[in-house]
């Protein structure tokens, strides 16, 4: 079983995700983290986040075994990412091992920006997760707060809305809903409301065929 969730930085997705799979038993992957290992990788070596081929070599040689770098949380990272998302030729290297990750028994949740409508088209269930982008540029300065990290509220909107705008506008695999996944706005809601929310659309959906809305 496979369920995709995607949505825009900071909507609550991650966090989703990773409940959801331990909900259920299955693996989980923010294929986020990915991209932004590129582009913590092209840094290391002065390369460029604009260069196709830096940004190529280092997804061939991406080390799976990193992915769980605490440096790869940082803010900078996250828009670096973005960056480096709309190089074809990096997506087409990631596709591979998402596409086997997705495969592995008893089932998979993968949450990123182009699950359900490119890496795994053929998802049981597909999420959109979304929250008004005041809400989302809040929950990160907090988290980001929390951490001790020097940043302001008017940054993070305009990096979440920067972001935004170039996820939505890149040529390959823009981030947006599939056609039949299921909208869930998180704006109003607390992690135990919407995940709890997530349960219920996913066993509607394994169990009615159609789209509901939650």
């Amino acid at each position: 079983m496979i369920i995709a969730l995607d949505g825009p930085a900071a909507s609550g997705k991650g966090t989703l995700a990773k409940r959801i799979a331990d909900h259920f038993g299955f693996h989980h992957l923010d294929t986020g983290l990915l991209y932004r290992a590129i582009a913590r990788d092209v840094r290391a070596i002065d390369g460029s986040l604009d260069n196709v081929d830096d940004t190529s070599k280092a997804a061939r040689n991406l080390d799976q075994s990193t992915l769980d770098d605490p440096t790869l949380r940082h803010p900078g990272l996250g828009n670096a990412a973005s960056v480096v998302a709309q190089v074809p030729s990096v997506r087409a290297i990631l596709l591979e091992f998402q596409l086997k990750f997705a495969s592995q028994a008893p089932g998979a949740v993968l949450d990123g920006r182009d699950i359900g409508t490119i890496v795994c088209p053929e998802a049981d269930v597909k999420l959109f997760i979304v929250a008004d982008t005041k809400v989302r540029a809040e929950r990160r300065f907090l988290e980001l707060e929390k951490r001790g990290e020097a940043v302001t509220r008017e940054q993070i909107l305009e990096t979440i809305t920067e972001r935004d705008k170039r996820d939505m506008e890149r040529a390959d695999s823009p981030m947006k809903p599939a056609a039949d996944a299921l909208l869930l706005d998180t704006t109003k809601l607390g992690i135990d409301e919407t995940f709890d929310a997530a349960i219920e659309l996913i066993k509607r959906k394994i169990g009615q065929p159609g789209a509901q809305r939650y």
